[in-house]
């Protein structure tokens, strides 16, 4: 399709409340608009880099044997409430109610369904390891939405679960995952650092991040 029949052009001006330049240059190209503060429509140019994001990432989960999935945005409180998590993550959790008064967690993560859905089933351990992943939209009522499209308050996220047979099982399982997302960023074309991070209140005995 040629450009002068894309929806969504360049803009010559930006809001000078916009200080990152990775920002200004997702508005000024034509890629995003916001629709309110922390929340973007990607404009057809920017649906296509999602497109290939997301087959870049479905194709290295799949050759790391992870299966896809996709689990409800509304999370029955109760999930969260068999945690903690409701109170221990509820700056970020954004909550709701149904016309017959039943609570739900807009899914800022989804720990707690995945497992929800895993018990519903009579696992053997002979079915054991395996890793099902999302691509799901995610929300987070962040007090602060400047960053463009980091640290929004809707957000599409690929995230990934695996059910294990012990601790070396998931030792495996971790490596294999850290391995395939260096395979994801070395097909963008990124060179990262992988490094030890701070668990929040996400839990987990260990945790690293891939820093750009």
């Amino acid at each position: 399709m040629k450009y002068s029949k894309f929806f969504g052009k360049t803009l010559k001006h930006i809001s000078s409340e916009i200080t990152l330049t990775s920002h200004k240059l997702l508005l000024q190209a034509g890629f995003i608009t916001e629709s309110v503060a922390g929340r973007y429509y990607f404009l057809p140019l920017g649906q296509k880099v999602m497109d290939k994001l997301t087959a870049i990432v479905d194709k290295h989960m799949l050759a790391a044997d992870c299966q896809k999935m996709f689990a409800p945005v509304l999370h029955q409180i109760e999930l969260w409430q068999e945690t903690k998590r409701d109170k221990s993550g509820g700056y970020e959790l954004m909550t709701l109610k149904d016309r017959r008064g039943a609570e739900f967690a807009l899914g800022g993560t989804a720990e707690e369904m995945f497992v929800d859905v895993v018990r519903k089933f009579n696992i053997s351990y002979k079915e054991l390891p395996f890793t099902i992943y999302q691509m799901g939209y995610k929300f987070r009522d962040e007090l602060r939405a400047r960053g463009g499209l980091l640290r929004v308050r809707e957000f599409l996220m690929k995230d990934a679960y695996s059910f294990d047979i012990d601790e070396d099982s998931f030792k495996l399982t971790y490596d294999k995952l850290a391995k395939a997302y260096l395979d994801i960023y070395q097909d963008c074309e990124l060179k990262v650092d992988f490094v030890p991070a701070d668990n929040g209140y996400f839990g987990g005995d260990f945790s690293h991040e891939f820093i750009v």
